[in-house]
């Protein structure tokens, strides 16, 4: 990777997260933590506003804004591959909004950039196989954090009514799981999606209530488990 997009991957990174150790940010560009600390310094003294601090790392004292660079042949590939997962089993909206990101990204690409683009031989089968007929309703009702009422078959065949808070989507291709808090089992639980025969979705909003969240469910499972999900938290 070059130097200036090396940078420029640097700010980014600071960017999304409120805070990064040197060690995270050394594994995520594939240098070594000198060359972090040279390439940190070398912005500061730029004028981009980082700041460090001992046991919690660095940061952004202020969101920066910097103008577009050119996608290497890796994060292309990267944006193909994503955009054409999402079309093959993603819900139509977002298989219609997956077209419309690519489209957009190619027109500002340079002409080597969408010749990369077109001949990436990268693709995701779909199989013909039907996308889960509730993932756009459950998929906006996590967005809005609206409780549900569905209708379910489980695995040995018997049907289940549950009210739930809809958490999270989890992607395991080719199935869909839905991790959620069960009002009827005062627990975290999850349901494959394609087994879903209907939605209700309520008027009702769930709160932010903690021991009921995302981020609480991740921590039970480590616990039980005994591993660390931490990374798999941008699945959700």
């Amino acid at each position: 990777m070059r130097r200036a997009n090396r940078l420029y991957r640097l700010v980014e990174l600071l960017r999304s997260r409120s805070s990064c150790t040197g060690a995270w940010l050394a594994g995520q560009l594939q240098i070594s933590l000198r060359t972090l600390y040279r390439d940190i310094a070398d912005l500061s003294l730029s004028g981009v506003p980082i700041e460090g601090e001992a046991g919690v790392g660095y940061r952004l004292r202020h969101n920066v804004t910097l103008p577009p660079l050119s996608f290497d042949s890796d994060e292309i590939e990267a944006l193909l591959i994503g955009t054409r997962m999402v079309q093959a089993w993603a819900d139509p909206d977002l298989e219609r909004a997956a077209q419309a990101a690519m489209a957009k990204i190619q027109n500002v690409l340079p002409a080597a950039g969408r010749r990369e683009a077109e001949m990436a031989r990268l693709f995701v089968p779909s199989y013909r196989r039907e996308r889960p007929t509730w993932l756009h309703d459950i998929r906006l009702a996590v967005r809005h954090r609206h409780i549900i009422r569905i209708d379910y078959v489980r695995e040995d065949g018997a049907p289940s009514q549950r009210e739930l808070w809809p958490l999270g989507l989890f992607f395991w291709g080719p199935t869909w799981t839905l991790i959620g808090w069960c009002e009827l089992r005062n627990d975290f639980r999850h349901f494959r999606v394609d087994r879903v025969q209907s939605v209700s979705v309520q008027t009702r909003h769930f709160p932010d209530q903690k021991g009921r969240r995302l981020e609480d469910f991740y921590a039970q499972i480590e616990q039980r488990e005994g591993i660390d999900v931490k990374d798999r938290k941008r699945l959700a």
